[in-house]
């Protein structure tokens, strides 16, 4: 047995920060990590589907080109050249967080799977590590229901689409929230026909409806064929191609397509993680279950990043790091804690979406008091500038306090200019202080002033109905 600190379980966002921090106050570290270094972020999501996004708009940019006075030949897009450049930025990100841990003093790195064995050891392959101190940081991957013929056909999901080097004549996306809608647009301006198949009655439920519906309308205006209300998802092969069957309303409805990703959502990596050994509970989806200061019912055993179901994001699951990091070496201070932070995140499709704090729909059902503006993009003169005025602005505030409640920005620059409102809400301002704040012009930030200007009564159902 060889004995350590610490041990940290996975080499995602949280884990290597962890790692890394333990280590320069003099405790031994092993760090452990099955695969890639980097985890989801690194390696399936977030850097080589921006990277492929980049590309995708490089373009649609450049077949737009006569739009902006710019003569060009014909646009051809060389997929293996895109695979590339993706493998090239994810990769230098991959192998600069292992050359990070290898190289930092007292942390021992460690390559292949962990399963716990009791509270305080962990076995990796023939070596047996323990510790007082264990942090579990193993993200999760796509989800692959059970549904009709899923297993008679080939699929990808967002880990299998990194390997693509082609372009799929017809590639069929089911489920219409983030990721789907992501590989949408991407691959429909790299050249392929898209079509998305979601059982909801509308796209990205988690939104307002507007939200949804501008979303919609974007997609659709690039030529994205989009499929709602398809409760009987199934699937059959056919003459080297796949049948995707929709609804049950009309059985012969179907769509045949060259390839099938599935979009519909992530499971936890816990499966195999030996936690019953160790006493770890999880939820009935397979989170870990953790408190406000990410412990898990086992003392000395944490659980940060996809893996407890409490964000779901590169940024969550660092700021995971931050508030174990925090909580365990600062002592003195107020802990911080989970709860403390704003809900916040990004559609990175174009334009993108920026949304910070509570929904419409979610003040509505709390019953709180509130004021919203909403702005079209076609009022905003920097996305005039840039020829896309495409979405809008809303922000909503507590009619009381004048605290503001939440905000979602769908529009050029939308994913930088909602940090104005997010740090806003993190001081605890009241609106009036970023509505009287002077932004630089022209800017898509300097019209947030301008709609907090215009505030009138949030709609409720009942409002609505007269």
């Amino acid at each position: 047995m060889r004995p350590f600190d610490a041990i940290v379980i996975g080499a995602g966002q949280a884990g290597p920060s962890l790692a890394t921090r333990l280590a320069g106050t003099g405790m031994q570290v092993a760090m452990v990590e099955r695969k890639l270094f980097g985890g989801t972020c690194v390696n399936t999501g977030c850097i080589p589907t921006k990277t492929l996004i980049a590309s995708a708009y490089a373009a649609y940019l450049a077949r737009r080109a006569a739009d902006y006075g710019v003569s060009t030949g014909p646009v051809t897009v060389d997929m293996r050249a895109v695979k590339a450049r993706k493998d090239d930025v994810s990769g230098r990100s991959r192998t600069g967080v292992e050359a990070w841990l290898k190289g930092t003093a007292n942390v021992t790195v460690f390559e292949g799977h962990a399963r716990f064995e009791s509270p305080t050891t962990v076995r990796v392959g023939e070596e047996l590590l323990s510790a007082p101190k264990i942090f579990i940081n193993v993200g999760g991957r796509a989800s692959v229901p059970e549904m009709p013929g899923i297993q008679g056909i080939p699929y990808l999901t967002n880990s299998s689409m990194m390997e693509v080097d082609f372009l799929p004549r017809h590639l069929i996306i089911v489920g219409g929230s983030y990721i789907g809608l992501e590989f949408a647009q991407m691959y429909r301006r790299f050249g392929s026909e898209v079509t998305i198949v979601e059982r909801g009655t509308r796209l990205i439920s988690r939104e307002d409806e507007d939200v949804s519906e501008a979303v919609q309308g974007i997609l659709e205006g690039e030529g994205v064929r989009i499929c709602l209300n398809s409760d009987n998802i199934r699937f059959s092969k056919r003459d080297g191609d796949v049948a995707v069957g929709l609804n049950l309303r009309d059985p012969a409805a179907e769509l045949v397509g060259s390839h099938v990703l599935l979009a519909i959502g992530r499971v936890s990596n816990t499966s195999d993680l030996g936690l019953e050994q160790a006493g770890v509970l999880m939820d009935k989806h397979g989170y870990i279950q953790v408190d406000d200061e990410l412990r898990t019912n086992v003392p000395g055993i944490w659980a940060m990043g996809d893996c407890n179901g409490r964000g779901g994001f590169t940024h969550t699951s660092y700021n995971d790091y931050e508030i174990v990091a925090h909580n365990l070496l600062e002592t003195a201070e107020e802990p911080r804690r989970v709860t403390d932070r704003i809900p916040t995140y990004g559609l990175f499709i174009d334009p993108p979406l920026g949304r910070a704090g509570l929904t419409d729909a979610e003040i509505r059902r709390r019953g709180i008091p509130a004021l919203t503006g909403k702005r079209q993009m076609t009022r905003v003169g920097r996305a005039l500038e840039k020829g896309d005025t495409r979405g809008f602005m809303k922000v909503t505030v507590h009619a009381e306090t004048k605290q503001i409640l939440g905000a979602a920005i769908l529009g050029v620059g939308g994913d930088e200019a909602i940090h104005c409102i997010l740090d806003t809400m993190y001081a605890k301002a009241p609106y009036t202080t970023i509505q009287r704040a002077v932004h630089i012009h022209p800017t898509v930030s300097e019209l947030i002033p301008t709609v907090l200007g215009e505030l009138g009564p949030l709609e409720t159902p009942e409002t609505k109905a007269h």
